[in-house]
């Protein structure tokens, strides 16, 4: 026998032991009585394989507001593996209720860790960075870190990235006919390509020369590969720990040798790049800065340059090891670039999808633009004006269509927590148990998975209204088209807890309930320590670019048909992000692509 045919076996009987003796105290487990969808078979013949967990990764965006709509903000589901602290537990609970969240994510949230499978996983892949830590580490991390994504920065930061979104333009406006007529162009790759640029220079203080399609990175086609490669292999996941605890580096190499898995090994080599790229940044940033003691280093304003200068000025007790530094470098690359690229996309096809809102904001732009331009008696066009920071992020209907796309169509819809001790999670609105009894609390035994449905919180009708589901920027406007509450601080500081802001009157406040986010109350960028660090410049990247291309590219659904007359339409399937596609008979509905038509702005295109 093989040893690839030897190691399946043992993959199997593992899953088999941890699935029989898990399943041996379901019966008298306390989530027994939470309400849910049935079991559904896994593989054809063992009915032992019952579970419902990935349905909520394939494609399960109506799946997931089904749940919703039958089974109210707790619903359990069934993963396959009964491996204790992971993502696919047999008993899990799928959590969208805003009193819950405010306890897993801010009052609870030393109770409520990440799962043991996503640390250990991102350990591997990433290193010591803020999503492979816990506890005191992470806080930490998160404490010395937090200054470094301040607006001071922020702001700092803005004027010597715009080249980046004015070369992302040039090179859209490369691909178009010279008489100004449209051409189909697939947007998705472009915004991959800037935002990874932006995060390594302005992040990094590097170029990785994304904007050049001639030139090639290893390290950042590694981090375009890794989330999609991960997904091939994710029912490995949960066995990720027990390895990492018991096996050395050795067994486990020749086991992911054994295994007859091709992306197990395609993402071993992943991780290898990861690390030997970023200890290359790390030590060239390190020696760059030892070569510019004494001499003016407050020149350079990318955050590198800044987390170094303040790790060297904390105490001994406070500072971060090397193994650290170097593991935030691929954390930043990792969670700058998938989900700004998903939202970037998002926003350029729902804009092509309503036409009057996007010739609404070109105009509102072109108003900012121009306006400032003439306090400052600048006599360039108005489409290379440059804004600053404060102007740009508050432009409102620009704020409106950057907030409500991140609301209804988040990038990452769900993120997973595991409950480390016996408690009692509060509800805001009573469930059913399968009792019928209505019950507004849920005993939680230790070692739960709770997965926090993102996309449920930012749909409950009971909070943002019955028309919760529906695109709708006006929601963030008053009367006269202003930001409601501006002038005030909508978004909250890192570990703030929203009881303490005044939101009365913005979206997502409703009869005195609101979700603990850190980003105007909805959940995209979740709350408490654990909130996305850069979620401020992730939102001043975007608006750069969406005002950018704007101002000079107008957007149009595909137009393309088959020789049917069927056209080209793009689908967004959620596998947990959230892809474009296009379906059948112009593509295979999994190629991830986003083509609109495109092509220069006219008058016409103005309000």
């Amino acid at each position: 026998m093989s040893m690839q045919a030897i190691a399946g076996l043992l993959l199997v009987a593992i899953l088999l032991w941890n699935l029989v003796s898990r399943r041996l105290s379901l019966d008298r487990s306390p989530l027994s009585t939470v309400a849910g969808p049935r079991k559904e078979h896994w593989l054809t013949g063992m009915p032992c394989f019952l579970w419902n967990f990935h349905r909520l990764f394939k494609d399960g965006l109506n799946y997931s507001f089904d749940l919703f709509a039958k089974y109210g903000g707790v619903t359990k589901v069934y993963g396959v593996l009964g491996v204790r602290h992971c993502a696919s537990d047999a008993e899990q609970l799928l959590v969208s209720d805003p009193r819950a969240l405010y306890h897993i994510l801010l009052k609870d949230q030393d109770i409520y860790h990440e799962s043991d499978m996503f640390v250990m996983t991102n350990k591997l892949l990433f290193g010591e960075g803020l999503i492979s830590t816990l506890g005191e580490q992470h806080r930490k991390q998160r404490k010395m870190l937090n200054p470094v994504f301040s607006l001071a920065n922020m702001r700092s930061l803005l004027p010597t990235i715009q080249p980046i979104a004015d070369t992302l333009f040039e090179h859209l406006r490369g691909e178009l006919p010279e008489d100004g007529s449209t051409k189909e162009v697939d947007i998705l790759p472009w915004m991959a390509r800037g935002t990874l640029e932006y995060v390594g220079r302005a992040v990094l203080g590097i170029s990785l020369d994304m904007l050049d399609t001639m030139k090639s990175n290893k390290h950042a086609d590694a981090i375009r590969a890794v989330a999609h490669t991960g997904l091939k292999v994710f029912f490995l996941r949960p066995l990720v720990p027990m390895a990492m605890r018991n096996l050395s580096r050795y067994w486990r190499n020749k086991i992911v040798d054994w295994l007859p898995f091709p992306a197990l090994r395609e993402l071993r080599e992943i991780s290898y790049v990861l690390d030997s790229s970023a200890r290359k940044i790390f030590l060239e940033r390190k020696a760059a800065m030892q070569d510019e003691v004494g001499s003016d280093i407050g020149s350079r304003r990318d955050l590198m340059t800044i987390m170094l200068k303040a790790n060297v000025s904390m105490s001994a007790h406070d500072r971060l090891s090397e193994e650290e530094l170097v593991g935030q470098i691929n954390t930043f690359l990792l969670g700058g670039q998938e989900t700004t690229t998903s939202a970037l996309a998002r926003i350029l096809h729902v804009l092509a999808c309503e036409p009057y809102a996007q010739a609404r904001l070109r105009t509102e732009i072109r108003k900012a633009k121009e306006q400032y331009a003439s306090e400052h008696d600048y006599e360039e066009d108005w489409e290379r004006v440059h804004l600053p920071y404060d102007v740009l992020v508050n432009i409102p209907f620009l704020d409106a269509v950057v907030r409500e796309t991140l609301r209804v169509h988040p990038p990452t819809n769900m993120i997973n927590r595991t409950c480390t001790k016996d408690v009692i999670l509060p509800l805001q609105f009573p469930v059913r148990s399968t009792t019928g009894e209505e019950v507004t609390a849920i005993h939680v035994p230790a070692g739960t998975n709770i997965i926090m449905s993102i996309l449920g919180a930012n749909h409950e009708k009971r909070v943002w209204g019955e028309d919760a589901s529906e695109w709708r920027p006006e929601r963030w406007l008053n009367a006269n088209g202003e930001r409601i509450g501006f002038g005030k601080n909508l978004d909250l500081a890192f570990g703030e807890e929203s009881a303490g802001q005044d939101v009365d009157g913005s979206p997502g406040y409703r009869n005195g309930v609101k979700y603990p986010g850190v980003y105007a109350t909805m959940m995209t960028f979740l709350g408490g320590g654990r909130a996305c660090i850069g979620f401020k410049f992730a939102e001043m990247e975007i608006k750069q670019i969406i005002s950018t291309l704007l101002c000079q590219l107008h957007f149009s659904l595909p137009s393309a048909m088959d020789a049917d007359g069927v056209r080209k339409e793009i689908y967004w399937r959620m596998d947990g992000l959230q892809v474009p596609v296009v379906r059948p008979p112009h593509s295979d509905l999994k190629t991830m692509q986003c083509p609109l038509d495109v092509r220069l702005v006219r008058e016409s295109d103005f309000l």
